[in-house]
């Protein structure tokens, strides 16, 4: 058995998480959120439904634009109270260069509720 590095996750770690890909069916602004941020539903179809999300995403996009945009998403982590809204799933993203959210999407169509692998 070898020692792992404080901080270093193991596979199991990552089979723990469910990151599947949705597609945007709602976005709205939140002005209720203390950084700027947009409300999203998101169709994970089958099981999973759509979902509610608050992303801090507004430096990029609008919530028209994300309409009919793929996203990933962690979907089994607990909800989380953000402002008057209970977020459902965590959206995923990448800091651009000036520290602004850019969101991970496959690069082409994939079938809602795919699982990241």
């Amino acid at each position: 058995m070898t020692d792992t590095a404080p901080g270093t996750a193991s596979i199991e770690d990552f089979l723990k998480l469910d990151i599947r890909v949705g597609t945007v069916v709602r976005a709205e602004d939140f002005p209720e959120a203390r950084k700027p941020a947009i409300r999203l539903w998101i169709d994970f179809g089958g099981e999973l439904g759509t979902r509610k999300s608050s992303a801090q995403i507004t430096a990029h996009y609008t919530p028209d634009a994300l309409i009919g945009r793929q996203v990933l998403a962690v979907v089994n982590f607990p909800p989380r109270q953000i402002g008057p809204m209970h977020s459902e799933v965590l959206t995923l993203g990448v800091s651009d260069g000036m520290g602004e959210i850019v969101l991970m999407a496959p690069d082409q169509a994939v079938p809602d509720g795919s699982r990241l692998h």
